[in-house]
């Protein structure tokens, strides 16, 4: 069974890799901050944006939100797409201050999918970056699925690698049980397990810690 295997490839990599505590963070409103800026680009440069944020005692909302577009490109700027990131970060903080008062106690009072289809009607924000905000900032029960997740499970044939992101996420959310503890944990293992062996070029297949569960 589908439900059988996907519990098994969890055990096999949590026992092979440990916990990955993720997401790294200090605060929600931090993990949000790094949700959007980590689009197309990777942790290390978002880790030194987060510290320019830090240094100049910005990152809350109210203070951000306030910050001219020039002034806030030039401290995310480790990030790349700097003047596209400040534009999603400041559609971001706006909603976040206009509906919720900046406060994570009201954003994380209103019912998962309710908040999912207020976040992607952000300008800017797509599946993958609502759901790291929904998963890993508020700890509401939704997979996150990533390009790594589409490579690993597309070669061992459950799905295309042109597949959907909401065809991969139903398919996780369907055979899994719905737990915060479990989609945080899974989707980080996943990552690690696609950076270590499941590479895009000369994936290192015989080596995978999953390999003889397929």
């Amino acid at each position: 069974m589908i439900k059988d295997k996907l519990d098994l490839v969890y055990r096999k990599l949590y026992g092979y890799f440990g916990p990955q505590h993720w997401w790294p963070a200090e605060s929600p409103f931090e993990v949000m901050v790094g949700a959007i800026l980590t689009q197309n680009t990777n942790w290390g440069n978002v880790e030194r944006a987060i510290e320019n944020l830090k240094e100049e005692k910005v990152l809350a909302a109210l203070k951000l939100y306030k910050l001219g577009h020039k002034h806030l490109a030039r401290i995310i700027h480790p990030t790349g797409y700097y003047n596209i990131k400040a534009r999603r970060l400041k559609e971001f903080l706006k909603f976040f201050i206009k509906n919720f008062d900046a406060s994570i106690n009201k954003i994380s009072r209103v019912s998962l999918y309710t908040l999912r289809k207020e976040l992607l009607a952000v300008k800017g924000i797509g599946p993958e970056t609502a759901d790291s905000i929904l998963l890993y900032a508020l700890h509401k029960p939704i997979f996150v699925v990533d390009a790594y997740t589409k490579r690993i499970f597309s070669r061992h044939g459950y799905f295309k690698e042109e597949a959907t992101y909401s065809e991969v996420q139903n398919f996780f959310m369907q055979n899994t049980v719905k737990s915060v503890k479990l989609f945080n944990e899974y989707h980080a293992l996943l990552v690690r397990l696609a950076k270590e062996f499941c590479l895009k070029n000369k994936p290192k297949c015989a080596d995978c810690p999953i390999s003889n569960i397929f």
